[in-house]
This record gives structure tokens, C-alpha cells and sequence, in this order.
């Protein structure tokens, strides 16, 4: 049964997860309780303990959000991510609560859930636009793959055995080429993802600019490369090796043509966050990484 609502939020959950299952169902009739509707996919309601009240769509698309005020995601990066993917798509602002380990994407804890829902209820919270990079793979002069990613596009050996070869661009002009793993093509969002464990820089999320990160690469200037974000950042596959393999997300993959050139340059759509809290993302990283901060005494006042 469906209820007409004048507040709709969408739900979207990691239902391979009891905490997701707890979660869901702990914000679900919270929602209800106070008179808001919530939308759920139906494959995942099945897997959920939910109220008749909730409505259900059969179809994933950004159709399914029409209505909607809010994306809630209950789950780890991965599914954050997914609903990132939503999100960008309808417009509607995300919501993360985090389920996993780190989860800079998310917003809020766990134990976090019954201030979730009261800050819903009272729209007590505020909208931050994201940047993300539309991706174009060029074959032979042809576009044969596009797409786009809001932590980063990663151009990747296929196989263990040999290197990938390629010659990096920045704006229409060679920069170096080397043997490596592969690059990272990231966004500030995604300064604390792959990019990261690759070795580049922390970008604060108010930044805007591109980040170009070589993963193992043989070669001594292989140095992590922060550009405007007005660049066009290109790497180009050598012909004469294996292809490699393009993951945007680390959700989405295409095998790339040798000698295939993968240009990535700012997103047209930014992906919507809702944002609870007015911390900084300073304080937001010492927490995610547990940083040691004793000793610290702050400006003299």
C-alpha cells in the first residue's frame, strides 16, 4: 500500500549487511513516524523488514527519485558510491550514513541514525555541490567510451605480468612517460580514495582542481600532479603492449583498445551532498584516519 506523502526520501541500502538491515529499518519507521514517506527499490525491500507504508519502485533508474527530497545511503564506500551514481543522475541531494571503515563520503555514524532522522524532519541540514570528471576513451581518432567518476577515473594494467606503458598529457602538451600500474585521474572527492593509497595529496574538498597520480611507476619524475580544474588531463596507452582497463568508481570498467588515449576533464554534473555538520574537513581527517593530534595547543588568543 502507498500512502500520498508531502515529503518523499529515497532509501537505498547495502542489504548483504545485518547493520544495514538494522539501519534501515531503525530510519524507515522513524520517517514514517513523523509523517514523511520513504521510496525503496523493491529488489532490496525484499530483503528488509519494512512497513507496508513504504512504496516501492521495480526499476533502478533516475526516474525512481522524481518526488524526492533526499537520497538516504545506509552502507560502506561501495554502496555510497552507488548512490552517488543515483544521485548525479536525478539531482537529488545524498545523504550517506556510513557502515563500513572509513566512508569520507558519508556524513554520519551509525549511531548517528535518530539525529538522521531529526535532522530530516526539520530539513536542518545543507546541500554542497561536488565536483566530477566526465571521462572520453579515444581509439584511432574515434570516442569509443564515455563516462564519468566523483572520486576518480583509473587507467590500470589488465594483467600482472607486464607494465603498462603511457605517456601522460596535461593540456595539450606531453608531460613524461614511464612504465607503471597504472594513473589515477581524481578529483579533490577523491584525494582520500585510490588516489591516496597511491600515494598523492590530500586535497580539501573546497578546492577545485584535477589530480593526475602515477600508481608504481618506474621512472624517477613520477611525482603526483595537481592541475586547474579547467585542465584536460590525457593519458595516452603505448600500441606496442597489452591493453589495459579504464575503472571509473572502481564500479564501472572497460577494457581499453591498445593504443587507446583517455581524456578526463571537469564533470558537466556535479554530484549533490547533504551535509549535517559544520565541521571542518580537517577535524573530518583526523577522525576517518585516527591521526595523532596530542600535544597540540592551538594559536596563542
Amino acid at each position: 500500500m502507498t500512502q500520498n506523502r508531502a515529503r518523499t526520501v529515497f532509501l537505498l541500502a547495502h542489504t548483504g549487511r545485518p547493520a544495514a538491515i538494522r539501519s534501515a529499518e531503525l530510519v524507515v519507521k522513524g520517517l514514517l513516524r513523523e509523517g514523511i514517506g520513504v521510496r525503496v527499490l523493491e529488489y532490496e525491500a525484499a530483503d528488509l523488514p519494512l512497513p507496508d507504508e513504504v512504496e516501492l519502485v521495480k526499476e533502478a533508474t533516475p526516474l525512481c527519485l522524481d518526488g524526492c527530497e533526499l537520497l538516504i545511503v545506509l552502507g560502506g564506500d561501495g554502496t555510497l558510491l552507488r548512490g552517488a551514481e543515483f544521485a548525479r543522475a536525478s539531482g537529488v541531494p545524498m545523504l550517506g550514513v556510513n557502515l563500513g571503515r572509513v566512508g569520507f563520503l558519508a556524513e554520519a555514524e551509525r549511531d548517528d541514525l535518530d539525529k538522521v532522522v531529526d535532522r530530516v524532519v526539520t530539513k536542518s541540514y545543507e546541500v554542497e555541490e561536488r565536483m566530477t570528471v566526465d571521462v572520453v576513451v579515444h581509439s584511432n581518432g574515434d570516442i569509443v567510451h564515455t563516462d564519468w567518476a566523483l572520486n576518480e577515473a583509473a587507467v590500470q594494467k589488465a594483467g600482472a605480468e607486464k607494465l603498462l606503458e603511457v605517456v601522460l598529457e596535461i593540456d595539450g602538451r606531453p608531460v613524461t612517460g614511464f612504465g607503471c600500474d597504472g594513473i589515477v585521474l581524481s578529483t579533490p572527492t577523491g584525494s582520500t580514495a585510490y588516489a591516496f593509497s597511491a600515494g598523492g595529496p590530500v586535497v580539501w574538498p573546497e578546492v577545485e582542481a584535477l589530480l593526475m597520480v602515477p600508481i608504481s611507476a618506474h621512472a624517477l619524475f613520477a611525482k603526483p600532479l595537481v592541475t586547474s580544474p579547467d585542465s584536460v588531463l590525457a593519458v595516452e596507452v603505448l600500441p606496442h603492449i597489452p591493453p589495459g582497463v579504464l575503472w571509473c568508481d572502481g564500479r564501472r570498467t572497460v577494457e581499453l583498445p591498445p593504443g587507446a588515449r583517455v581524456e578526463v576533464r571537469r564533470g558537466a554534473v556535479p554530484v549533490r551532498l547533504a551535509r549535517l555538520h559544520h565541521a571542518s574537513f580537517t577535524d573530518r581527517l583526523v577522525a576517518k584516519f585516527a591521526l595523532p593530534v596530542s600535544g597540540w595547543r592551538g594559536a596563542p588568543h
